[in-house]
């Protein structure tokens, strides 16, 4: 199949394909928006068929934190194709396009949000971060003590350097979590309220991203970088027990904050969100900060991936690090979605071994253990 680049003067292709694929209606206003944003921040690949845009897929180059480093990431997004053209391989050739393409330029990691789980498994993807939904009644708001500090509200439509500071400290904690530059905060912040904490020392710990509509809180993004800041938010989102009748956030699943409020039985559903692929397996794995000094034993991994095949790599780990080797009958065998799991912190060698999708002695298990430090992974944005 051949696959372009779309070009400007087609970007309003890719647009009324998004259109009609997702079931949206973009006004007049926005399109240039739409097209600015394709023309600067996307690689928009395409399909023709009878001279006409058929599919399409595209390519947001970003960067994400993983052990607390900078990672080049392919964010996959508004892959689509019109239903007379749907179940001709089109998609297929997209993604192995897209992801030939990221391993060219130095994307090791690829993520996307799935319409269909199993699809995008098909593919190599993985899930690798879940999301708490947690709903709370009027009578749930109840503070829960003072703090020293203070809380600052305003809205942007700009990179705000105090909330740049909170989330990148915040972020960094994580595996997965978007390196956001300026002109995606744009889009973060957009007809959003902020609310900042401020400490004692007017340093900023916290920040809530939230709308108030029709007697509802929609908590987007609550992010405290300790306690006090996580105390003074929560104050503060009570503070509009007069104004709303129910309150939602989205937080990691592990967010404490529930816990210490007055009644932790609120409804409360954890929700697989994001997915995530090793494009380059080799590069990964070489980049990739591995605990080979707890080794006792040497440990052969030998990963396979059925739709990337420059992804059949074996890798000998000791206590010196890691290195390509030829396969051997040795070792463990993952899919690049297993290692994916693993590295990304979302599942162990045991919980995988569990349910199936690792085949290890107890001794090999062991030595994974060691070999993968203990992250926590995490992710907030959508594209």
């Amino acid at each position: 199949m051949n696959i372009k680049i779309l070009q400007s003067e087609q970007y309003i292709e890719a647009i009324n394909l998004s259109e009609y694929a997702f079931q949206y209606k973009v006004s007049k206003e926005r399109i240039e928006e739409l097209k600015q944003r394709m023309n600067h921040h996307h690689i928009v690949y395409g399909i023709n068929e009878d001279e006409k845009l058929a599919s399409k897929l595209h390519l947001l180059p970003h960067h994400i934190y993983l052990q607390g480093n900078k990672w080049k990431m392919g964010g996959v997004a508004g892959v689509a194709t019109y239903p007379e053209y749907r179940r001709s391989g089109h998609v297929k050739a997209l993604l192995l396009h897209s992801l030939k393409e990221m391993r060219e330029k130095g994307m090791t990691i690829s993520m996307l949000h799935p319409f269909s789980v199993p699809f995008y498994r098909s593919y190599g993807w993985e899930l690798f971060t879940n999301r708490l939904m947690t709903t709370l009644k009027k009578s749930d708001l109840k503070r829960i003590g003072n703090t020293a500090g203070s809380i600052k509200r305003f809205t942007t439509e700009e990179e705000h350097p105090d909330l740049t500071q909170v989330y990148n400290t915040y972020a960094s904690q994580f595996s997965g979590m978007l390196i956001r530059e300026a002109y995606w905060w744009k889009t973060v912040v957009k007809d959003m309220n902020i609310a900042m904490y401020f400490d004692k020392a007017k340093s900023p710990k916290g920040y809530l991203l939230y709308t108030v509509k029709d007697s509802k809180m929609d908590v987007e993004e609550f992010i405290a970088l300790d306690a006090e800041a996580r105390t003074g938010l929560w104050n503060f989102i009570c503070q509009h027990d007069s104004m709303v009748e129910e309150v939602s956030l989205t937080t990691h699943e592990k967010e404490p904050l529930f816990f210490a409020i007055d009644e932790p039985r609120v409804k409360a559903e954890v929700k697989p969100y994001f997915m995530v692929r090793i494009v380059d397996v080799e590069a990964f794995t070489k980049n990739y900060e591995w605990d080979h000094t707890n080794l006792a034993e040497p440990l052969t991994i030998h990963v396979t991936d059925s739709f990337a095949e420059w992804n059949y790599q074996s890798f000998l780990f000791n206590k010196k690090g890691v290195k390509s080797q030829k396969p051997n009958k040795e070792g463990v065998t993952l899919t690049v979605q297993s290692l994916a799991a693993l590295c990304f912190g979302y599942k162990s060698p045991a919980e995988l071994k569990a349910c199936g999708l690792l085949d290890a002695t107890d001794e090999q298990l062991n030595q994974l253990e060691l070999l993968i430090p203990q992250t926590t992974p995490y992710f907030y944005d959508f594209f």
